[in-house]
């Protein structure tokens, strides 16, 4: 059983779970902010949510008037703000004020909670091919599989019965979720890949002949960039012929689906649940909604933003805003709905009965 304490009170940072640092005096974590604030003698020993603050914490608040209420009640003793909100932090608690408030938060969570460090060296338990090459700071661990030729880089972690398989490269502070498996792949540095993701895997490709399915081999490879994350259960599928690329800074949320030879560029955000169809293009700084669906040989124009749920089945220009399925503009999206609700409403079309009306709808 929990206890009651546990139950009832918000703790970001739980040391059970997270390593804790600090703590931190007011002037480092207005530097890690890259904010301003007054000067004063103050040590800060926690982050904590904006209700849940006490007297040693630091908190933020979002810029917005629904959080007022919150931000004016806080016993923090320091919240950081955007200079809209400045002058509505209560007087017992100092001001950091700056302008990019994530980006600001970011860096001072990552000062309380900094990642576990690395303990380079081998499990005992995990099974490493002799023709492995694994630099010595990377840690590999409990019943890991690492496969023949496999190259893992400096300062990587590898992560409990995670499968990298053989040939696979992966560059410099490399982290590999438990039980994920990379086959097929050329990783590059700083790359994270979640629990149970699946990388290289076969792309869904066969014939279909009079004796029934025949799998075409695919015989490409998943080439990975910097800086890319790729979610949990997210499964990337290797290339054919060509391969499946995956451009530098890319996100990849959990439980979405890229098709083999997708090519995706620069600094895209994919949320969960999408599903990428083969040989599809998206260009650089594409951002595609949860639930979204994009149908193959495909290519969606640099800046492109892909509502949730939208239905792609054409080729989407560079900095367009699509909704609907199947998915149009957004202007032309809102328009329709506007029409609908018109003609309902001068009875040119009726509306659907709901549940209430029309008992028998069971």
């Amino acid at each position: 059983m929990l206890p009651d304490e546990d139950r009832s009170t918000p703790m970001a940072g739980d040391p059970r779970f997270f390593l804790r640092a600090g703590p931190h005096s007011l002037a480092a974590i207005v530097d890690a902010a890259g904010g301003d604030a007054p000067p004063r003698r103050l040590m800060l020993h926690r982050i904590a949510p904006l209700a849940a603050a006490t007297g040693e914490d630091v908190t933020f608040c979002l810029n917005n008037r629904k959080n007022l209420a919150g931000l004016q009640a806080t016993r923090a003793a320091a919240v950081i703000v955007h200079p809209d909100m400045q002058d509505k932090v209560p007087e017992t608690a100092v001001a950091i004020v700056a302008d990019d408030l994530l980006a600001a938060w970011a860096k001072v969570a990552a000062l309380f909670h900094p990642l576990p460090p690395i303990r380079g060296g081998i499990h005992s338990s995990a099974v490493v091919a002799a023709s492995a090459h694994i630099d010595p700071t990377t840690e590999v661990g409990p019943l890991a599989v690492i496969g023949e030729n496999a190259v893992i880089g400096a300062r990587g972690r590898i992560g409990a019965m995670a499968v990298i398989g053989d040939g696979v490269v992966l560059g410099r502070e490399v982290c590999i979720g438990t039980h994920a498996s990379v086959s097929h792949a050329l990783v590059g540095d700083r790359v994270y890949i979640y629990p149970g993701a699946r990388i290289g895997q076969d792309g869904f490709g066969f014939a279909i002949t009079p004796e029934g399915f025949r799998t075409v081999p695919q015989v490409g490879r998943v080439v990975i960039g910097n800086d890319v994350e790729i979610g949990a259960n997210t499964t990337v599928d290797r290339g054919a012929m060509d391969d499946t690329v995956i451009g530098d800074g890319t996100r990849i949320d959990n439980l979405a689906q890229i098709g083999h030879n997708v090519r995706i560029g620069r600094v895209c955000v994919i949320v969960s649940q999408v599903g990428i169809s083969g040989s599809t293009v998206l260009e650089d700084q594409v951002m595609v909604g949860g639930q979204a669906g994009l149908t193959g040989h495909l290519r969606i124009g640099t800046g492109a933003r892909i509502g949730a749920q939208a239905g792609i089945m054409a080729d989407v220009p560079a900095r367009t805003e699509m909704l609907g399925s199947p998915a149009q503009p957004v202007k032309a999206f809102f328009k329709e709905i506007a029409a609908i609700r018109r003609w309902v409403r001068d009875g040119v079309v009726k509306a659907a009965p709901s549940r209430k009306s029309n008992p028998d709808a069971d």
